[in-house]
């Protein structure tokens, strides 16, 4: 019924409290899992109350890398939890913040669409929230709509995102909506116990708002006690029942089925009148008993920018990951900071041990220069190497200058160099703004017969999402072939560089795209699957029996 909103369609808001970065977006994910594991068909939507319009134009350090759809939004990390947990495409109406609704709401009253009437927050803001809402029902045709909101109650900017929420319940109904509250139960080693009091004044604040929720997901380092859960439900008009523990957890593919054994799917299909059938999760339990099982590991550098705050790399160490599990293996991420490669000697200091060199995309001038010596070191130590994005960028710029173009670079960071191997993209010529205007969303790429990259995908032509501004200059393509760089990749006219590799190395393949932003625990990504097993290969190790016991797919 994709197209058109189901008459019955039921709703799932997700709220939080006392602290944010608790984890309402894997447990929002967890929940559209068991939800799709019942045959229910699943949409998601993330509400950020920050003002920005997205975060593009976000420093990493502040927000996480950024989420690009196949259809070009760049949104919030937790959309990457969505598609990996339910295996369904997010979308542009996947994620609004409160810059996308404000500038909706003035641009219809700079048209006149309020018919001369004063704008306010109530009902002009939060209609816009709840047609959000809306749209992403009708167009995905879901049974059921999970709506996490960002931040905490108590934020000044997510006031009006709850008060959408709560009118959204009188527009469709109370029993067509669930409200999920997450908090924080925390344990006071001087008092020997766990305390529900940030628990009991946030449900509190919540239901100041108007909206009492039906169940409480409880954050906490150990397990809740009977006496715990009941002291909770008497403060929180919840039944003892409806207070879910959230467990610390080594492995966060692990919550959806510590949900199930608690009943949460079955108190949330209760509360909204749907079909309780039995959940299939023999997929997911399979996926996690590999895990269980892995036979080896592999330590891979990982070259970036933004090492400070691992949320920058989210989807490639999740796709790192999976990559592990489709060869049995575990994988230990060396995290590099690229600047540590400037100095002389940094790469036999920080990359001599790696079974894999894995360089991530990133902006500016800072530590360009480490992410070259990476490649440079990979190449010349025949160590399996990984370039995504500007790591395709770095590779490019080394083989040049190993073909003897000693001032090769990129415009990005010097526009009058003399040998600009990267160039801006000629679309990219005339952009004078800088939020949303890069090469954004999923792109064809035509790879070369017995490629690298061709083997690793089993196709011809791959589908890929993308987010760059600069590019392979095809003018340099012979001096690159003559520094043992080769295009094996690019887009169906050609005139579009996607892949490169190094045909006389163990495994040499940088890309131009994000192929993280496709893997799946389910369907691990083809060119992180290949470069785990080229890295074990040639620098992984065994298990033994007692490591094997313990070995857990890494959160």
């Amino acid at each position: 019924m994709t197209g058109h909103q189901k008459d019955n369609t039921r709703y799932i808001f997700v709220t939080g409290g006392v602290i944010s970065s608790l984890g309402k977006g894997i447990a929002s994910a967890s929940l559209g899992r068991l939800m799709i594991s019942h045959g229910l068909d699943v949409a998601m939507l993330k509400l950020d109350p920050y003002i920005n319009v997205d975060p593009g134009t976000m420093n990493p350090y502040q927000h996480g890398e950024v989420y690009v759809t196949d259809d070009g939004a760049e949104t919030d990390l937790d959309l990457g939890h969505y598609e990996r947990f339910t295996d369904r495409p997010t979308s542009k109406l996947s994620n609004a913040t409160t810059g996308m609704v404000y500038g909706a709401v003035i641009e219809k009253e700079r048209r006149g669409d309020y018919l001369g009437g004063t704008v306010q927050v109530i009902p002009h803001i939060t209609d816009e929230i709840k047609s959000r809402v809306r749209k992403l029902a009708s167009a995905s045709g879901a049974d059921v709509v999970i709506v996490e909101i960002g931040g905490t109650v108590g934020d000044i900017e997510g006031q009006p995102f709850l008060e959408a929420i709560r009118q959204f319940a009188l527009d469709v109904g109370r029993n067509r909506c669930a409200y999920l509250h997450l908090t924080l139960v925390p344990y006071i080693p001087g008092a020997g116990e766990l305390k529900t009091k940030p628990t009991q004044h946030s449900v509190r604040e919540l239901r100041a708002i108007g909206i009492q929720p039906d169940v409480l997901i409880c954050r906490t380092d150990r397990a809740l006690t009977d006496s715990t859960r009941h002291k909770i439900a008497l403060f929180t008009n919840v039944v003892p029942e409806a207070v879910v523990e959230a467990a610390d957890t080594d492995n966060i593919y692990e919550i959806p089925l510590h949900f199930r054994r608690q009943n949460l799917d079955g108190l949330i299909l209760e509360r909204l009148g749907l079909p309780a059938g039995e959940a299939d999760l023999g997929a997911w339990e399979e996926m996690l008993e590999r895990g269980r099982n892995l036979t080896g590991e592999v330590d891979i550098a990982v070259v970036g920018k933004y090492t400070g705050l691992r949320d920058s790399y989210k989807s490639i160490i999740e796709a790192l990951t999976h990559g592990g599990l489709a060869s049995g293996v575990k994988v230990n991420i060396a995290w590099v900071e690229s600047t540590d490669l400037e100095s002389e000697g940094g790469g036999e200091k920080y990359l001599g041990e790696a079974g894999g060199i894995l360089v991530p995309g990133g902006f500016g001038e800072r530590g360009i220069e480490g992410k070259v010596n990476a490649a440079r070191y990979a190449r010349e130590h025949n160590i399996p190497y990984f370039g995504i994005c500007l790591g395709l960028q770095v590779a490019a710029i080394e083989a040049a200058r190993a073909a003897g173009l000693a001032e090769a670079y990129s415009v990005e960071f010097d526009v009058d160099c003399p040998h600009p191997v990267i160039c801006l993209m000629d679309e990219q010529k005339k952009v004078t703004r800088m939020g949303g205007t890069m090469r954004l969303g999923a792109y064809p790429c035509v790879l070369t017969p017995g490629s690298r990259a061709a083997q690793a995908y089993g196709v011809g032509e791959v589908s890929e999402r993308h987010r760059h501004r600069y590019e392979l200059n095809t003018e340099y393509a012979e001096v690159l072939a003559e520094g043992g760089l080769v295009v094996t990749g690019a887009s169906p006219d050609g005139l579009l560089p996607e892949v490169v590799e190094v045909p006389e190395h163990p495994w040499f393949v940088a890309v131009q795209f994000h192929p993280e932003l496709k893997s799946r625990p389910l369907a691990p990504h083809p060119l992180f699957a290949a470069f785990v097993a080229a890295a074990y290969a040639t620098g992984g190790r065994a298990f033994s029996p007692s490591e094997r016991s313990a070995s857990k797919i890494p959160s």
